[in-house]
Formats: C-alpha cells, sequence, structure tokens
C-alpha cells in the first residue's frame, strides 16, 4: 500500500486559500454568461437535430455532440452557486462528488467526437460522393455507444470514490473528500484522459493537413474559382481545428500541473494559488466549447442550417401573419351604435 500513500493529499494545505473576488464573482458571473447563451443555443440545437434524420455518419457524431454539450451546460448552475457561496456548502460536496465529474464526462466525449467528425470531413474532402451505407450508419451508432459507456465506466469511481465524510472544511477542496484509493484513480484517469486529448489533436492536425492539400488540388482544378468564394470554403473547413485549439488546449498544458497540485504535496501554496487560477481561466475556455459547437452545425451541416433557417422563416412569417391579423381586428373593432 506504499504507492497509495504515496498520493494522499496533504491536509495542511487545505489552510491554502484563494482570492475570494475571483473565485466567488468574477468566475461565476462568466459561467453565467456561458450557462444563458449555451443553453438557449444548445436547445435550439437539439430541437433542430431531433427533426433530422440520421442518416450520415456527421450527423450522428454531431447529434452525440449536441447532447454532451447540453449535459455539460445542465453542471453549470450548480457550479455558479457553489463558486459563488450562495448556498449552503452541502452543495459543494455535491459538485465534487457529481456535476464536476459529469462535466468533466462530458468534456473527453465532446474531445472524441470533434475527433470523428474531422475523420469525416477528410473523407469527404477526398471523396466528396461518397455516401453512407446502413452498415456504416450501424457502425457510428456502436461506436458513439461505445464512447458513451467507456467514459462513464471511467468516470463512475470518481463519484463513488468520493466518499469521506462532508464537512463545511474539507468540502473546500474536492480532493480532500477523495479516499486514498480516490486519489490514486483521479490521476490515472487524469492521465487517460489525457492521452485521450493529445491523441485526438494529432488525428485533428494530420486530418487537416491533408484536408488542406485537398483544398489545394480543388483549387487548382477550378482556377475559375473567385477568391472570395475560396475564403469562404476555407472559413468552414478550419473552424472545428479552431474550437479545438480555443477551447481545449490550454486547458490541457495546465491540467497536469494543476492535478498534483491536489493530489501530492509539491508545490507551496501561492504555486497552487496560480495554478488554481491558470486551471479556472483555461476551463472556462473549455467550457465556451458549448457555446462554440453550434457554429460548427450550422457552417458543416447542410441539413441543420436548411432545416434551422426553415424553422426560423417559418416562424417569422407566423409572426407576421399574426401581426396582420391584429392590425386588421384592431380596425375593424368599432363601437356599434345602439339603437
Amino acid at each position: 500500500m506504499k504507492v497509495i500513500t504515496n498520493f494522499s493529499y496533504p491536509r495542511n494545505n487545505s489552510n491554502c486559500t484563494s482570492d475570494n473576488r475571483i473565485s466567488q464573482v468574477i468566475f461565476p458571473l462568466l459561467y453565467t454568461v456561458l450557462f444563458l447563451v449555451g443553453i438557449t443555443m444548445n436547445g435550439l440545437a437539439m430541437w433542430v437535430f431531433f427533426k433530422i434524420s440520421s442518416k450520415s455518419n456527421f450527423i450522428i457524431f454531431l447529434k452525440n455532440t449536441v447532447i454532451s454539450d447540453f449535459l455539460m451546460i445542465l453542471t453549470f448552475p450548480f457550479k455558479i452557486l457553489s463558486d459563488a457561496k450562495l448556498v449552503s456548502w452541502v452543495l459543494r460536496g455535491f459538485v465534487c462528488q457529481v456535476t464536476q465529474v459529469v462535466f468533466y464526462f462530458t468534456m473527453y466525449i465532446s474531445i472524441l467526437f470533434l475527433g470523428l467528425i474531422t475523420i469525416d470531413r477528410y473523407q469527404k474532402a477526398a471523396s466528396p460522393f461518397r455516401t453512407s451505407t446502413p452498415r456504416s450508419l450501424l457502425g457510428a451508432k456502436i461506436l458513439s455507444t461505445a464512447i458513451w459507456i467507456s467514459m462513464f465506466a471511467l468516470s463512475l469511481p470518481n463519484m463513488i470514490l468520493t466518499n469521506k465524510k462532508q464537512t463545511p472544511k474539507n468540502v473546500k477542496k474536492c480532493a480532500l473528500l477523495k479516499s486514498e484509493f480516490g486519489l490514486v484513480w483521479h490521476e490515472i484517469v487524469n492521465y487517460i484522459c489525457q492521452v485521450i486529448f493529445w491523441i485526438n489533436l494529432a488525428v485533428i492536425v494530420v486530418c487537416y493537413i491533408l484536408i488542406s492539400k485537398e483544398l489545394y488540388k480543388s483549387y487548382k482544378r477550378t482556377r475559375s474559382a473567385g477568391k472570395a468564394s475560396k475564403k469562404t470554403v476555407n472559413l468552414k473547413v478550419f473552424i472545428i481545428i479552431t474550437v479545438f485549439f480555443i477551447c481545449f488546449v490550454p486547458f490541457h498544458f495546465t491540467r497536469i500541473p494543476y492535478t498534483l497540485s491536489q493530489t501530492r504535496d509539491v508545490f507551496e501554496c501561492s504555486a497552487q494559488n496560480t495554478l488554481f487560477y491558470l486551471k479556472e481561466s483555461t476551463l472556462w475556455l473549455t467550457s465556451l466549447n458549448a457555446c462554440l459547437d453550434p457554429f460548427i452545425y450550422f457552417f458543416l451541416c447542410k441539413s441543420f442550417r436548411k432545416s434551422l433557417l426553415d424553422m426560423l422563416c417559418k416562424h417569422t412569417a407566423s409572426a407576421e401573419l399574426r401581426a396582420q391579423m391584429k392590425e386588421q381586428n384592431e380596425g375593424d373593432d368599432t363601437d356599434e351604435t345602439p339603437l
């Protein structure tokens, strides 16, 4: 059991506190903005996707991504209330044990599906007339299910092993609620998630190098195409890698040292606070992914864009019709002359 003991959290570090103005005011406000924007955009995206049939691997992966993002957004209110200390310390224990785990669970599901979406986009660039077969659709559904089950199996022990008795003091740091093996598992999962991220980053970079080559070949074949058209295509194609680098890369350069500061006694209090602010700032960028993914759906998925625009046009036409009828009714509404 020596290995487990080496991972035990340094109890004296529980007195290391951070600036309350940043942790209790600024970050809760930032997450409130994300929650309001994200719940609106992803709620609309889910509504649109439920009207679209899963006729391609691409749409199947997008549907899984929007579900993952929606689940992530549902964890924001708990973090906001907990960090702002607007409720009792009991909620902080629930955040540590449940909603924080769900947040990371959905984050890596999104990362995995962005990798699969990128592979699908490369295949589409290389073979524009390729169509999905019933067999490939079944494979995409099985792969999606396997991703959800695998990530859930990794995440569930983090909930179960956050099992120490909660007190107003130890809920301030989630690591204090974990058992000895819980700290070991937390670090193991962190390294597994790092591997998931770096593999997906490599896949996305390689795919976009290949996509760029395909675009250049296409450009050479159709030199008559105008500059504006070329820029529009590039913007659409490269939106995935842009979102990925903005949202996920900064956090993963911060996560390992921050996790070590939580599970091992290797950092001074000032270094722990610096890592905490870096982690929270980059984690907010990661959360921003839930608000940026709908742009991927709109720019890259023709079915999504068509359904959304049709729905908005119908809503606008319906609103205009109601306004016209209201005006007519108001014009006809004259007092009757008594006989």
